[in-house]
């Protein structure tokens, strides 16, 4: 209701009585408070900083599997991810499962080591300048002590048949990474051991027998030297972590860092095909109220000053869930990066990319798969979400805006990354994978004030880049192509063109003697938007 509406109503009811002129005054300070809340202000000030900005969401990203790195799309996709959201360390499964050659055993049972593919993999890694987040896992099926195997590429889940052999495997693979690549470079990684133990699809053993595996682990490499990272227990659901530090504090085994992982659904935990119907949750800490009870957690152990890595996260656990190629995935991960703050050294998104094959390959273009690109290497909504952030400077401006970050970069530039988060859903009995499927269009939101003060005077190219529905959305420019199953370069192209990321709007501005800089700027529901400064 506008406020001239209002005032209408106003007038109206004063002819009509005193009685009636009051109720006209309810109506017209409802609608002006309406008003009010639909208009937001945000105001920082260019010469109030609260330091150094935060970068833990770039400091890992995830990905599929070791053997998938050996393509040329995945590499080609990394350096693209590299290069505009510039991720620092990558994190995967299967280093050690048999599509990666690394041992065997011969006739008399003596061990085989083999490297040639992961120095493939680790060599192109570095060249790009992304560093390995080292996840142990899965067990060679020369060296497991059963069958039991995990998702179509068959990794095997049981411990080892001998802890010893396990041990020498560690350690002759911790060996050769220092020779190849040098101990001052190898300090600089993290050594993960296993992939959520609390899970029997990916462990079959006991958490006592995990504790085991973790020991022998620990030994194994810091016996090559000391003062390389190794952590666990990178458990589902934020489980096990107080377990995991009483048990290295009791039994004198180190522990450099905590890793463990957290979706924002409730139901579950493995679902290669999203067919249990996975439902986001409605709780609005979820995911970073995991994380912040794991840095409490740390805290009040006897290892209080270590790392905290969160090396999987996102709104879904199942690689078929379509919430993760919608235009809701971008403010759901600002949402969710904004509330966990300082309470985790880093925050691996799983994944970089639909290069991505736990349940074998898949047939359509968008089908709900992890990766912030799809299979051809089209940007999602997500993908956004971590380019806009990069684009922020090395200064956080102190802001009081919980749905935005405010920077200042070297040059005198100045960025503000602001968001809308709303959940929506399609009601009872509407699970994600019916209801991220369809045309969900964006309610307005209201006007947005951006205001910066205090600004130094001269000429600036302002840049307005936004991501939600219809913006930068790939989805729903598949949609309009009619969801073909296959698509042809054309139409790749065609998507890719229609969701490239530029601006939305550029112009020059003068910031005159009063340093300030103002715009009003629309906001729909689940809109991400970047406000780019740059002095000319």
């Amino acid at each position: 209701m506008s406020i001239l509406l209002s005032t209408n109503y106003f007038q109206l009811f004063k002819i009509k009585g005193r009685g009636l002129f009051f109720l006209g005054l309810i109506i017209f300070t409802f609608s002006y408070s309406l008003l009010a809340q639909n208009n937001r202000v945000i105001s920082v000030d260019y010469n109030k900083s609260s330091g150094k900005f935060n970068t833990m969401f770039k400091e890992c990203i995830g990905a599929g599997r070791a053997n998938e790195g050996l393509r040329a799309d995945w590499q080609q996709q990394l350096a693209y991810v590299k290069k505009e959201c510039d991720f620092k360390y990558i994190r995967m499964h299967g280093l050690l499962t048999d599509d990666m050659a690394v041992y065997r055993e011969d006739s008399k049972g003596n061990p085989e080591y083999n490297y040639m593919y992961i120095d493939a993999l680790y060599d192109y890694l570095l060249s790009i300048n992304i560093k390995p987040f080292v996840e142990l896992g899965f067990m060679p099926s020369a060296l497991a002590s059963g069958d039991k195997t995990i998702f179509w590429w068959r990794g095997n889940v049981t411990p080892p048949k001998d802890y010893a052999k396990w041990e020498a495997l560690i350690k002759n693979l911790t060996t050769h990474f220092t020779e190849r690549y040098g101990a001052e470079e190898v300090k600089t990684w993290y050594f993960e051991v296993w992939n959520e133990p609390n899970l029997d699809g990916f462990w079959a053993g006991t958490q006592e027998e995990y504790f085991k595996l973790y020991t022998s682990a620990v030994k194994a490499i810091k016996s090559v030297n000391k003062n390389y990272k190794v952590g666990g227990p990178a458990t589902a659901g934020a489980a096990w972590i107080p377990e995991t530090l009483e048990f290295c504090k009791k039994n004198n085994v180190p522990i450099d860092f905590a890793s463990t992982h957290s979706y924002g659904v409730n139901q579950g935990f493995l679902d290669e095909f999203g067919n249990t119907g996975t439902i986001l949750s409605k709780d609005p800490m979820a995911v970073s109220s995991d994380v912040i009870k794991s840095r409490n957690e740390i805290k009040n152990s006897a290892f209080p000053n270590i790392e905290l890595h969160y090396t999987e996260w996102s709104s879904s656990y199942t690689p078929a869930d379509p919430i993760h190629d919608s235009y809701h995935q971008a403010a759901y991960i600002l949402e969710k990066l904004k509330q966990v703050g300082n309470a985790a050294n880093s925050m691996s998104y799983w994944v970089f990319t639909d290069i991505f094959e736990e349940a074998g390959p898949r047939f359509t273009p968008f089908h709900g798969g992890f990766g912030l690109l799809n299979t051809q290497g089209i940007n999602k909504p997500a993908f956004y979400s971590y380019q806009f952030l990069n684009k922020l400077g090395e200064t956080e401006l102190t802001n009081t805006d919980t749905r935005s970050w405010a920077a200042k970069n070297s040059k005198g530039d100045v960025q503000l990354l602001f968001w809308d988060f709303t959940y929506t859903d399609g009601g009872e009995g509407v699970n994600n994978q019916q209801y991220y499927i369809r045309d969900l269009p964006a309610k307005a939101k209201g006007k947005t004030t951006v205001t910066i003060t205090g600004m130094p005077k001269g000429k600036y190219t302002v840049e307005l880049y936004k991501v939600g529905y219809k913006s930068n959305d790939a989805y729903a420019t598949y949609m309009e192509l009619g969801k073909p199953s296959q698509l042809t370069k054309n139409q790749v192209t065609e998507i890719k063109s229609k969701n490239d990321g530029k601006p939305f709007l550029t112009d020059v501005v003068i910031i005159k003697n009063d340093g300030t800089f103002s715009r009003e700027i629309d906001l729909r529901e689940n809109d991400v938007i970047l406000v780019n400064l740059i002095k000319i």
